[in-house]
C-alpha cells in the first residue's frame, strides 16, 4: 500500500508541500494559552508531584535484576518515572513560560547520559543468532539496540528540543546538540544501518504492535531532525516499507489479536504514523478510505462493553487504558459518530497518557485537539458484531452483552481461551476474563503457560477428563459458523489428543432472556467432565442453580459443584478486579457422550 502508493509519489516530492512544524513550540504563546484550564491546572500539579522528589537513579543492577530473578520492575520503575518527570517538566514551561526549565534540563542530560534507552526484558533481539538473556544481561553501548521505548525516549528528547528550544539554547546550545547526537546514535542511524531488528519485518514476518508503535515515534524523531528533506525521505520511506510488512499480517476485518487495551499501540500507533504523514505530505499521503485501515482504527468500538468495560481476550485488561483521543480523531477522520463518540467519553487526563507509558505527543494530542462538539453516540453502533478474521463475536440483547471467540491458541499475546466467552448484564461484568498481571520473566518465556491467568483451567470452558487446552497455533477452533444469536464452532483440536476427544461442539445463543450454552461431546473413552465458569460474584449453588450476584445458571442434572476464591493481589489486575474472582467447577459423571445445556438469567427472573 505505502509503497506501491511511493513508487508514483516519491517522498522527496510529496515533503514540498507539507510541514514538519508537528506541534507549538513554548514561545508560541497564542497556541499555549489556549489550552484548556483544566489541562493547565493539570499539568502545574503534576509538575509540582514530580519536583518533589529527584530523578531516580537507575542502575546496573537494577537492570541486571532481570536476567538474575526475572524481575522486570527494579529496571522499569527508575526508568518511566525519569521520563514522566521530564515529560511534566517540559509541558509544565510551555503552559507557563516563567516555570523553572532546570528539572526539564537534568532530565534531558540524564537521559542523554543512560548507557542505553532499552528497558531490561527488551535487551536481546528475538532472531535467529542473536545473543540470549544470559549472554547480554547489561546493554552493549557499541550496539544500540532499538525497543519500544527506546524509540519513545528519542520521541521525548526530540519533542523536548522542539518545545524549549529557544529556552534551552538560551542556556547554551550544547544540550540541544547533545539531544540531536544521541538520537542520531541510538535511533536513526541503527534504524537506517540495519535490517536485523526483528520488527523491521526482514529476518521475522510475525509482527506485532511493536512495528507500527517504534515506528510511530522514529518518524517524529526523523521529521523534527534538522536534515534537509532529501535526507529525510528516504528514511520516510524506509518506515513505510516496514508499516507496508505489519499490514500484510494483519487480518481483513481490522481484528487485534492482542485485546482492545493494546489497540493503543497497534491500530492507535498506526493512526500515529498515519497522521504524521499526511502532514508531512500536505495531506498527499492519505489511506483513511482504505477498508482495512478503517476497520484497524474501528477495533475499540467493535469489542467495547459499555462503562469503560472491553472484551479482554489474550493479554487485555477488563478495562484498559486506550487513548480516547485518538478514537476520537480516528473516528473523525472516517466519519464515524459512534467512535468519535466512544473516544471523547474516553479522553482522560494529561496524566493519563504519561502513567500508561510516558507518550509525549499523546499527551500534546490531548492538549492541542479540542474534543468533538457533536460527535453521536456509541449506541449507533451496530448490536452485533462479528470479526470472521479473528473469530470474535460481540452481541447486544436487551441487558445483556455476550463476547465469544474462537480463534487458535497461538495468537499475539495468547492465551487459551479458544471457545471462551464473557457475559455482562446491566452493564456489568458477571462471567469474566480474568486478564493481564504485571509483567516478569515468565511472562514471555517458556514458563508463560505457568502463569494462572493464562491457563484454560482459569477461562470458561471445559476440561476433559482433567485435560486443558493447550497452546499453539494447531490448538485451533475449526468449523466456526457465525449465527444470527451467537456462533458454533468444535473445539476438539483446541486439546491434545491424550484428551481422546473425538468431538466436541459449543454453541452460544443469546437473548433478551440470557445466554444458552450448549457443548456436545464424543470421547473415546469415558471420561469426566468438568465445566470451568470465572465469576465476579462469589457463586451460590441451589438446587441445580448457580447463584451469583444478579447472574443464575441453570445447570444440567447430575454434576457436582465447587468453588474456589482466587484473591486478587496483582497491583495490574486490582484496577479491573478489586477484590476477588470465583472460579465455579461443575463436574460430570464419567461418560463417551455428553451434552450438556448451560441457561444464563437474571436473578430476579428466578426469584
Amino acid at each position: 500500500m505505502f509503497t506501491a502508493f511511493l513508487r508514483e509519489h516519491p517522498m522527496a516530492e510529496l515533503l514540498k508541500s507539507g510541514t514538519r512544524a508537528l506541534y507549538p513550540p513554548a514561545e508560541d504563546r497564542q497556541a499555549w494559552a489556549g489550552i484548556a484550564e483544566r489541562h493547565r491546572k493539570e499539568i502545574r500539579d503534576l509538575a509540582e508531584s514530580f519536583a518533589k522528589v529527584p530523578y531516580p537513579v537507575r542502575s546496573a543492577t537494577g537492570f541486571l535484576a532481570f536476567a538474575r530473578t526475572g524481575d522486570r520492575q527494579a529496571d522499569e520503575i527508575p526508568y518511566f518515572t525519569r521520563r514522566r518527570k521530564l515529560c511534566a517538566a517540559v509541558l509544565n514551561c510551555c503552559a507557563f513560560p516563567d516555570a523553572e526549565i532546570d528539572d526539564a534540563v537534568d532530565g534531558i542530560w540524564l537521559l542523554c547520559e543512560e548507557s542505553s534507552w532499552v528497558i531490561s526484558a527488551h535487551n536481546i533481539n528475538p532472531i535467529p543468532g542473536a545473543p540470549s538473556a544470559a549472554d547480554a544481561p547489561l546493554p552493549d553501548i557499541r550496539k544500540p539496540y532499538i525497543d519500544l521505548f527506546s524509540a519513545q525516549t528519542g520521541m521525548i528528547l526530540s519533542l523536548a528540543s522542539l518545545l524549549l528550544g529557544k529556552r534551552l539554547d538560551g542556556i547554551t546550545p550544547l544540550i540541544r546538540e547533545r539531544i540531536r547526537e544521541a538520537v542520531r546514535e541510538r535511533i536513526l542511524t541503527p534504524f537506517t544501518a540495519t535490517d536485523d531488528f526483528w520488527w523491521m519485518g526482514v529476518r521475522r514476518k510475525d509482527l506485532n504492535n511493536w512495528t507500527p508503535w517504534i515506528l510511530s515515534n522514529i518518524l517524529v524523531c526523523a521529521v523534527l531532525d534538522p536534515i534537509p528533506e532529501v535526507d529525510l525521505a528516504p528514511v520516510l520511506t524506509r518506515a513505510c516499507g516496514m508499516l507496508d510488512r505489519y499490514l500484510d499480517i494483519l487480518p481483513a476485518d481490522g481484528g487485534c489479536d492482542e485485546g482492545a487495551g493494546y489497540w493503543n499501540m497497534a491500530g492507535g500507533a498506526l493512526l500515529d504514523c498515519l497522521t504524521l504523514l499526511e502532514k508531512v505530505t500536505g495531506g498527499r499521503m492519505s489511506f483513511r478510505n482504505d477498508g482495512k485501515i478503517r476497520n484497524i482504527l474501528r477495533f475499540p468500538l467493535t469489542v467495547e462493553m459499555g462503562n469503560g468495560w472491553f472484551a479482554n481476550f489474550a493479554d487485555c485488561d477488563a478495562r484498559p487504558f486506550i487513548s480516547g483521543e485518538r478514537m476520537e480523531t480516528a473516528g473523525r477522520m472516517l466519519g464515524d459518530p459512534a467512535l468519535t463518540a466512544l473516544g471523547t467519553q474516553m479522553r482522560g487526563t494529561v496524566a493519563d497518557q504519561l502513567n500508561d507509558v510516558p507518550h509525549l505527543t499523546r499527551a500534546l494530542d490531548l492538549l492541542f485537539h479540542a474534543p468533538a462538539e457533536e460527535a453521536g453516540t456509541p449506541a449507533e453502533e451496530p448490536e452485533d458484531v462479528w470479526l470472521p478474521d479473528l473469530q470474535v463475536r460481540r452481541i447486544r440483547r436487551g441487558s445483556w452483552i455476550l463476547a465469544c471467540k474462537g480463534g487458535h491458541n497461538g495468537e499475539n499475546h495468547n492465551h487459551n481461551d479458544t471457545g471462551s466467552f464473557i457475559l455482562f448484564l446491566n452493564g456489568e461484568p458477571q462471567v469474566v476474563d480474568a486478564g493481564n498481571l504485571v509483567y516478569t520473566a515468565k511472562t514471555f518465556s517458556e514458563n508463560r503457560y505457568t502463569l494462572w491467568n493464562v491457563r484454560a483451567a482459569w477461562h470458561n470452558l471445559p476440561m476433559i477428563g482433567g485435560y486443558e487446552e493447550r497452546e499453539g497455533k494447531e490448538h485451533a477452533a475449526r468449523r466456526v459458523i457465525c449465527t444470527p444469536d451467537g456462533m458454533v464452532m468444535n473445539l476438539e483440536a483446541a486439546y491434545d489428543d491424550a484428551a481422546g476427544i473425538r468431538e466436541l461442539k459449543r454453541s452460544f445463543a443469546l437473548s433478551g432472556q440470557g445466554l444458552r450454552l450448549t457443548d456436545e461431546g464424543e470421547l473415546k473413552t469415558a471420561q469426566a467432565v468438568t465445566w470451568i465458569f470465572l465469576l465476579r460474584h462469589r457463586p451460590v449453588w441451589n438446587a441445580g442453580r448457580i447463584i451469583a450476584g444478579d447472574l443464575v445458571i441453570r445447570c444440567p442434572e447430575g454434576l457436582a459443584f465447587t468453588t474456589e476464591e482466587k484473591p486478587v493481589t496483582d497491583a495490574r489486575m486490582k484496577r479491573s478486579w478489586p477484590g476477588s474472582l470465583w472460579r465455579a467447577s461443575l463436574r460430570s459423571e464419567p461418560a463417551d457422550r455428553f451434552r450438556m445445556q448451560f441457561d444464563f438469567s437474571a436473578g430476579d427472573r428466578e426469584a
